[in-house]
């Protein structure tokens, strides 16, 4: 076989697997510089930037709350809409109290949160970051002796930790009421009744489930996002593909980590 043919068949993967590799290598060095700063450099005499952490959570954790509650409302309804139309065949109505409030705290409500937050929140921090970059703003702050992750994502990495669970709990709460207002009007379930059972088919370890999820989503959202804001090498043409690419990332990501968590709980509670 000669060699153009060989390298035209192995080329490309080769080349490809070089470059998985090379973007691993650089996000576990994102990462490891990113929890360095935030966690071990305090005890070291580095100040965290608290106003800046507050600024982030009010960009990424309090504006995001009325998309959030919106969303978790209709969701709760059309989750209790979908199961009644089931569970009525056998008579068991009141079971939508317990689907409803079990699917949201272990599942939906984290889920539901992290993609909203990726889309509104990261693909915000992949622009910022990478215009930044592409303005050289990220050179000059190495050339004054700051260094970028401490600057730039140790605060957007404390908010989202922060924001993520916050969410999380106000989208179960809503999502859970949306489930109450719909079975208790339209189904005509006593509120007593639905508000007893709900209570009685929700465990610590169903809300402590979706609590730890929202807390890694929070993590792998700011990862990403910081992640394609440093690897811009443009002008706005890559910043724009970059923050793209870093909400399809976000959402992948969310999904992998959620299948992980689903698993290891599964298994092992």
């Amino acid at each position: 076989m000669k060699p153009s043919v060989v390298e035209h068949l192995v080329g490309p993967l080769g080349r490809k697997t070089i470059s998985t590799l090379r973007a691993v290598h650089h996000a576990s060095r994102l990462i490891n510089s990113s929890f360095y700063w935030a966690f071990l450099s305090p005890f070291r005499g580095r100040r965290l930037r608290v106003r800046a952490s507050v600024s982030e959570i009010v960009k990424a954790g309090y504006n995001s709350v009325p998309i959030v509650a919106v969303i978790s409302l209709f969701v709760g309804i059309i989750l209790a809409l979908q199961s009644a139309y089931q569970l009525k065949k056998v008579g068991a109505l009141i079971y939508v109290a317990n689907l409803v409030g079990v699917s949201i705290t272990r599942e939906l409500g984290p889920i539901l949160t992290a993609i909203i937050v990726a889309g509104r929140s990261g693909s915000a921090f992949a622009a910022e970051i990478g215009s930044m970059k592409a303005a050289e703003e990220v050179d000059a702050l190495v050339s004054m002796g700051i260094n970028p992750v401490h600057f730039l994502v140790v605060p957007k990495l404390f908010a989202l930790m922060l924001m993520m669970p916050a969410l999380t709990v106000i989208s179960d709460c809503i999502g859970i009421f949306g489930g109450f207002l719909l079975s208790t009007t339209v189904l005509e379930i006593h509120p007593y009744n639905y508000f007893q059972q709900t209570v009685n088919a929700l465990l610590v370890k169903d809300v402590v489930t979706g609590l730890v999820k929202a807390l890694a989503f929070g993590v792998v959202i700011t990862i990403v996002g910081a992640y394609h804001g440093f690897a811009v090498e443009g002008g706005a043409e890559e910043v724009g593909r970059r923050t793209t690419a870093s909400v399809v990332a976000s959402i992948f990501l969310v999904i992998v980590f959620d299948l992980f968590f689903t698993a290891l709980f599964y298994f092992f509670t």
